[in-house]
């Protein structure tokens, strides 16, 4: 079976915690705070594997998760790191993020690893928050959790040629002559119901990839069928070879067809519509109406794409399409067709961050922003020095100078994640 488009959930490993500790020693009457930070959680990779050709395997494991980092110890003993998690997947690969559709990376070379989670840092011990006035400290930071998301995988081949068309038009055929890949064929529609591959070797000694894409049928672009499924494995291609019927055995318009094929290919992506595309007309070797073909070729030139005529039975033509599909390759680049959404770095409490959001909501003043949650999440709210701590941090970034500024009272709420604290000057 081959599979090509999988959903999964996927989570970095939280941080440790750091340790609240205190050194005890025979003849020292106070120890110092001594809690060791917590180890970093492991993050989530994603890499080439040159043995998978399908997505398959994640039709049976949906959720991956990254090891998280011990907590600290006193004697300021540091957590262990949490191992770092790799998931291999085919070449060609694009991981998306489910939820804004944003392309995360594209797997498209071979031993690419590409960092798609990364896991929480690791809390601090107390012995970072001793100071003059504060010896002991009885607090530390919880560590931070790890990133997660649901995400899209989907497999686009690697092709530098694709051969699109109406269904039994012959692509199989063709595919088969020219390379040694042996598709299913037969004398009915949708004989092909997944993408095949063939090498092509040229008489100068140059190779270049085909792939056979399942016949597009109209509203394929709008999921009719398995258009989509289909669609997404074209547009990686750099050349797109266009196999029409002109035999009229079965009395399609070779003009009609074309047209058709081609709005799909516009409804399915602007890009992909002005590809680089060759006309094929096939089946001449039982071509009845020689007029089919001429509109055809009419439209070829009205288009300014070549036309070339074949037949995948006999092999009339193919020589000659083939030695131009190579040499026209030469002068085509390979770009990168999938453009990477820039993702936001981990956060953390020495970072910049944007700006904290207040709104007033039934009498109360919630703040809302990164800022402030990564705070709220490495603090311990039920200890008296932990929240002395929450209050200078608020403070450093500007809350507390915000707040006052619009407006807040003594006994007003505010609102920071889930927790509602009380207002005091």
């Amino acid at each position: 079976m081959f599979t090509d488009y999988v959903k999964i959930y996927a989570e970095a490993g939280k941080g440790g915690n750091g340790a609240i500790a205190f050194r005890r020693e025979k003849y020292v009457a106070a120890g110092g705070p001594d809690g060791g930070d917590g180890g970093k959680g492991g993050d989530v990779y994603f890499k080439v594997d040159k043995d998978a050709n399908t997505l398959i395997e994640f039709r049976f494991k949906k959720k991956f998760k990254a090891e998280p980092g011990q907590n600290g110890e006193g004697g300021h003993r540091y957590g262990k790191s949490g191992e770092d998690l790799y998931i291999p997947v085919p070449i060609g690969t694009i991981i998306k993020d489910a939820k804004t559709n944003d392309v995360l990376a594209d797997l498209s070379n071979p031993e690419q690893i590409a960092l798609i989670l990364k896991g929480g840092r690791g809390g601090k011990g107390n012995s970072h928050f001793a100071t003059s006035t504060r010896q002991a400290p009885r607090f530390a930071e919880d560590g931070e959790p790890g990133e997660k998301k649901e995400l899209i995988l989907e497999l686009k081949l690697l092709a530098d040629v694709g051969l699109i068309g109406f269904p039994n038009v012959g692509k199989s055929t063709f595919l088969s002559v020219v390379t040694s890949a042996t598709p299913k064929i037969a004398n009915y529609h949708f004989t092909t119901i997944e993408p095949n591959l063939g090498v092509v070797k040229s008489k100068y000694g140059d190779s270049f990839v085909i792939a056979d894409i399942p016949g597009i049928i109209e509203g394929a672009s709008t999921g009719v069928g398995l258009g989509i499924q289909f669609l997404r494995h074209i547009e990686r291609t750099r050349v797109l070879l266009h196999f029409i019927d002109v035999s009229g055995i079965e009395g399609r318009n070779p003009v009609d067809d074309y047209n058709k094929v081609n709005e799909e290919l516009k409804t399915y992506s602007e890009k992909l519509a002005t590809r680089t595309q060759i006309i094929v007309a096939n089946k001449i070797d039982s071509m009845t109406d020689e007029s089919l073909y001429n509109d055809l070729e009419k439209v070829a030139k009205q288009h300014n794409q070549k036309i070339f005529k074949i037949s995948g039975v006999t092999g009339e033509g193919i020589e000659e399409l083939m030695n131009y599909v190579s040499s026209l390759l030469k002068t085509l680049p390979k770009e990168d067709l999938v453009e990477i959404t820039e993702k936001e770095k981990v956060y953390t409490l020495e970072d910049e961050k944007e700006d904290f959001k207040i709104t007033r909501e039934k009498g109360m003043f919630i703040v809302n922003g990164e800022k402030v949650d990564k705070i709220m999440r490495r603090v311990n709210i039920g200890d008296y020095e932990s929240l002395f701590y929450l209050h200078r941090k608020l403070d450093e970034i500007g809350l507390n100078k915000e707040l006052k500024k619009q407006g807040i009272k003594e006994g007003d709420i505010v609102k920071i994640g889930d927790y509602e604290m009380e207002w005091e000057d």
